[in-house]
């Protein structure tokens, strides 16, 4: 058999079980109906500090993009613990089949501690589930040069199950044109963190295409 032949199936037939594998570890979420209520809950990243947050906000923008009610349920300024703290009273007030969950910057800020934010994120995801609600987790980073999120997001995402993004904050971090200030999005920034939203929605198989 002609080796440069033999080499090139071999290589095809690797890149194939690659994209098969790499499908295979989606993780899926139930299809949202049409009268479904997302939750997008965390603080002022959430909340939509330095853009108008009543139309430019991610949560406003989702809205245009699902055709879907989305709540705002963000606070500026927020720790975990206070997020922990609130979140069973707005889950129990809105009923959501999906939360998006968007927590820990100002923990990471304030240098409170990644294992007690982890823990937090933790009871959070459980509370979440156990309502019967499923949940997508949106990676914050560190707020240094490296701009790199935490191993606990992954980690989280990884023992629960859970889709998770890990790209959009990093990336609007890191430039200047996407934001208002040292640390929030601009409309820009915000609406860019939208699509990516709906773009892990639609992956994950809560959205149709």
């Amino acid at each position: 058999m002609n080796l440069g032949k033999y080499l090139k199936s071999t290589v095809i037939l690797l890149l194939t079980l690659c994209l098969f594998s790499c499908s295979d570890d989606r993780v899926l979420l139930s299809p949202l109906n049409n009268d479904a209520t997302i939750l997008a809950f965390g603080d002022s990243l959430t909340y939509g500090s330095g853009s108008n947050s009543t139309t430019q906000s991610y949560p406003a923008i989702l809205g245009q993009l699902t055709g879907l009610k989305v709540i705002n349920a963000g606070i500026p300024g927020e720790i975990s613990q206070y997020g922990l703290e609130r979140l069973a009273d707005v889950m129990q007030e809105t009923n959501p089949s999906l939360v998006i969950l968007c927590h820990g910057g100002n923990d990471i800020i304030r240098k409170l501690g990644k294992e007690q934010l982890k823990q937090n994120l933790e009871q959070m995801i459980t509370l979440i589930q156990g309502a019967g609600a499923e949940v997508i987790l949106i990676g914050v980073p560190n707020f240094s040069l490296m701009l790199n999120v935490p191993d606990l997001y992954p980690e989280l995402a990884t023992a629960y199950n859970i889709p998770i993004e890990l790209t959009i904050l990093p990336k609007i971090e890191r430039s200047p044109t996407l934001k208002s200030d040292q640390i929030h999005p601009n409309a820009q920034g915000y609406s860019l963190m939208a699509e990516s939203i709906h773009n892990l929605l639609q992956n994950s198989g809560a959205l149709l295409n």
